[in-house]
């Protein structure tokens, strides 16, 4: 079983920019394109995911210092640390259920597919560490592999079913025609968020407040560009950070970067995806009669609209007061400040690029997941210490606002403990 789980282990190290291209390339010739075309399309989804998660680095690598900055000047004492999404994804393939998660996965999604129940097909399986994460909660609970593969294929579903149902947001706010996002951590923010954005928009007075990226460029002409906004937000983490001047101008322009940079690299990547998509509409409709497929990526194709990255920076100071104002919450933010931008996705796709009512409806989300992660930090930390997992030092208890504080992870986990 080890042996199992250091081969998918060392299949998954090789990341999502290695893993995508081979699956793309490897679709493509599913669907009867030529090995050339197949090819291509691999290699130039495969750059565009080097371009993406390099601007991810150099927002979190900026983003994630700046935060930690802000809570020791804060002063903030809590006894759950936040270790972030790599510790999760690290801990999630250490369970005994994750040597069945990616075959399980792929036969689940197959099976949705010839019985029309997704419109999804999910390549991004990378980020099916998400539902390991889900099963091995569930064992840690219970004892039972079975009762956790079980969770896990129950997460899975609800993510296939949400990647078909936010799809049309996808294309219409993002300019991601034929795209679906099945991420855990994106897609479970979204039965909540989206109905919250709704209700937020029919609200007299606020559903008038309007600050998409478009109308502040209409209004400040050069200066309201994405390029400025970036900096100007960048900045202001810097101050709130306590960094000496030339350390904030970094900060500014990093953040600058980040807002044009990932835009143009998203083209990219459907520069490369098109002919794939293109090909497994027309072959699935002939066989099938499938009408609309959708190729599920990485949500990081998700942040690459501007409104998502300044509604993310705006929320990082916000998460930070609402762990030390928050009743009852004991979760010390750090680890997963810097993914705020993959919570907050479809709540700003769902608000039309509206950065304030993105603002106010990812303020209730973050102040639920806080209180998600507390309550389960005491399962998350099991999970870790089977895993084998390093603590951070003089930590006792861990969790993580994307998985420990994820909506529909929660939501599965408390079905589970009804019946143990």
């Amino acid at each position: 079983m080890q042996s199992v789980i250091d081969g998918f282990q060392a299949f998954l190290d090789v990341g999502p920019t290695v893993i995508l291209p081979i699956a793309i390339f490897l679709l493509g010739l599913a669907f009867r394109q030529k090995i050339g075309k197949a090819f291509r399309s691999g290699l130039t989804i495969g750059v565009a995911f080097v371009g993406i998660f390099l601007v991810v680095d150099l927002l979190v690598e900026n983003l994630g210092p700046a935060a930690q900055a802000m809570v020791e000047r804060l002063g903030v004492e809590l006894n759950i640390i936040d270790v972030g999404w790599p510790a999760a994804s690290t801990i999630s393939w250490g369970t005994p259920v994750a040597a069945f998660i990616i075959p399980l996965g792929l036969l689940v999604n197959v099976l949705m597919l010839m019985t029309k129940t997704t419109k999804t097909m999910n390549v991004d399986i990378w980020n099916f560490w998400h539902f390991s994460f889900m099963g091995g909660i569930v064992y840690a609970m219970t004892g039972s592999i079975i009762q956790g593969l079980i969770a896990a294929v129950l997460f899975e579903i609800a993510c296939l079913k949400i990647a078909d149902w936010t799809a049309p947001i996808l294309e219409r706010e993002f300019d991601l025609p034929g795209v679906s996002v099945a991420t855990g951590s994106t897609v479970s923010y979204a039965p909540i968020g989206i109905p919250l954005v709704w209700l937020v928009r029919r609200i007299p007075g606020v559903k008038n407040w309007n600050a998409d990226p478009d109308t502040i460029q209409q209004r400040f002409g050069v200066f309201g560009e994405s390029m400025f906004i970036g900096l100007v937000l960048g900045i202001a983490l810097g101050i709130l950070a306590g960094y000496p001047v030339g350390e904030v101008v970094n900060i500014g322009i990093s953040m600058s970067a980040v807002m044009v940079l990932m835009p143009r690299m998203v083209k990219i990547l459907m520069e490369g995806l098109m002919p794939i998509s293109q090909s497994a509409r027309e072959l699935l409709q002939k066989r099938f009669g499938a009408k609309d497929i959708y190729i599920g990526l990485d949500a990081a194709v998700a942040i690459g609209h501007p409104g998502v990255i300044a509604t993310a920076l705006i929320l990082v100071p916000i998460t930070i007061v609402l762990a030390i104002i928050l009743p009852g919450n004991s979760v010390l933010p750090f680890g997963d400040l810097a993914t705020i931008p993959f919570v907050v996705a479809f709540i700003v796709g769902a608000a039309r690029g509206n950065i304030v009512h993105s603002v106010l409806v990812g303020t209730v989300l973050i102040a639920l997941s806080l209180y998600m992660a507390t309550d389960i930090a005491q399962l998350h930390t099991q999970m870790a210490q089977d895993a084998q997992f390093d603590m951070p030092e003089n930590t006792n208890l861990i969790s993580s606002i994307d998985q420990g504080g994820n909506m529909i992870n929660y939501v599965i986990y408390k079905f589970f403990e009804l019946f143990n």
